[in-house]
């Protein structure tokens, strides 16, 4: 295992949150290209979990463990530390890694606000009580964002788009598993 990661078990919970895109200066720094326009996750967790590159040579097995000393914002990207990674040569060994978050770990969520990876499997129903499908992914399209959901029709699979703003979406029921929308099948 590499300097600065120790062996460890990925968490049942485990979001991937980001990439190792870099080293960044001389003193052990690296470069992360988080998922996610807002890499709350990544500033929040002191503990974040790496598997390897899948591309190239693999400089460790496994997953790693890295407790990390600081995260930061700069100029619009992520650096962080780690302790025991105190040198360019042994942060650019992590170049490629792909890092894994306990969801456990991420902030608290405001009222009405959600992560998208709690919104991925829950069922789509409209006013009426019809299932729509299930959702599969959340594109971002700038001004908002759209649920992308996957509606069986018989041995196909049709894609709904539906934007996901109060106008049409009137309750998200994460604990029933369920999003209750004003849409319906042939819009």
């Amino acid at each position: 295992m590499l300097a600065g990661l120790e062996p460890a078990e990925l968490p049942a919970d485990a979001v991937e949150v980001g990439r190792i895109a870099d080293a960044w200066g001389v003193q052990g720094w690296f470069k992360v290209i988080s998922h996610s326009a807002q890499p709350e996750a990544l500033f929040s967790s002191k503990r974040w979990y790496l598997l390897p590159t899948e591309r190239g040579p693999k400089p460790f097995e496994g997953v790693g463990l890295m407790a990390i000393r600081e995260a930061k914002d700069h100029s619009g990207t992520v650096v962080a530390r780690c302790h025991d990674i105190a040198d360019r040569d042994a942060a650019q060994a992590l170049k490629g890694s792909r890092i894994f978050v306990a969801r456990s770990s991420f902030p608290t969520a405001a009222a009405d606000e959600f992560y998208w990876v709690d919104l991925i499997g829950l069922t789509v129903v409209n006013r009426e009580g019809l299932v729509l499908g299930v959702v599969r992914d959340l594109i971002s399209t700038g001004p908002q964002t759209v649920l992308a959901i996957d509606n069986p029709q018989g041995d196909a699979l049709r894609e709904i788009l539906i934007p996901f703003v109060s106008v049409y979406v009137d309750e998200v029921d994460i604990a029933q598993r369920q999003i209750r929308v004003d849409w319906q099948l042939d819009y």
